[in-house]
């Protein structure tokens, strides 16, 4: 009997998946594993679908640090957060019951909204404008000014994140191993009285960012926290600190963060 042998498994339900679903549940149990209905009384928890449904399993079950998180894509598409697919789901079970776990471990960043709120966010956080109009934010880092930015919005990437959304803004890919997040501008309009940085900027773990939302009629931007938005009222503040947080995943051998980059963008 594995050490862990709780899981819950996350899924949109659907008809055509269902059958697939029963199957699984059936191996799951012949190796010994119990399903449980609650994501709070599992050990493991397990995402059946793509990279997102593995974001939402991992928002939905409140971050959990007491878990480890595995993700199933449908078929061998490639995945920086999945390492399994449906063809080896039984590979994962013998991993997790009779090899030597390996542990990978993604960070998280805090996002605080108006001093009041906080999110966390594996992948992203971005704030955008919901109007056919610039947005203006005062950027500060460590409570120190940095630079005001004009154009459609800013990203907030963790490092597993900067191969998303902060990579087609033309960020860096940042390794994981690395405590630290990213900054990149969506559009950014540059001229006399609007100047930044111009490129993205990366912030070890000890560092603060602070962005002050002019309130230009512009109040209501949009907030990405990984693949959900939110639309919050007359936003005028945003924290970012890394989280002392990691999801912990379990990993096949042989297939490092950088093997992954290169099966899916190259």
């Amino acid at each position: 009997m594995p050490e862990r042998n709780k899981i819950y498994f996350y899924y949109k339900k659907n008809n055509k998946l269902e059958s697939i679903i029963q199957s699984l549940f059936k191996r799951t149990q012949q190796n010994n594993f119990t399903i449980v209905e609650e994501a709070n009384d599992a050990d493991i928890i397990v995402s059946i679908g793509g990279e997102g449904t593995f974001l939402q399993a991992v928002r939905k079950t409140g971050f959990r640090q007491d878990c480890l998180y595995t993700g199933i894509t449908y078929a061998e598409e490639a995945g920086l957060y999945c390492d399994f697919n449906l063809e080896n789901f039984d590979k994962m079970l013998y991993t997790i019951e009779h090899e030597e776990l390996e542990i990978r471990r993604f960070p998280v960043i805090n996002v605080e909204v108006n001093g009041n709120t906080l999110f966390h966010c594996l992948n992203e956080v971005s704030i955008r404008s919901t109007i056919i109009k610039t947005i203006v934010i005062d950027v500060f880092i460590d409570d120190k000014y940095f630079e005001t930015f004009r154009g459609d919005g800013l990203v907030v990437a963790t490092p597993t994140g900067s191969t998303g959304y902060n990579k087609s803004t033309n960020g860096a890919v940042i390794d994981p191993l690395l405590p630290c997040f990213q900054v990149s501008e969506l559009a950014s309009i540059n001229n006399n009285r609007y100047r930044t940085l111009g490129s993205s900027f990366v912030l070890n773990q000890n560092r603060k960012l602070s962005l002050r939302i002019l309130q230009d009629g512009n109040d209501y931007p949009i907030i990405g926290l990984d693949n959900e938005a939110y639309s919050i009222q007359n936003i005028k503040s945003i924290n970012v600190r890394l989280s002392d947080k990691l999801i912990k995943t379990v990993k096949l051998k042989n297939n490092s963060f950088w093997d992954r980059v290169k099966r899916t963008f190259l």
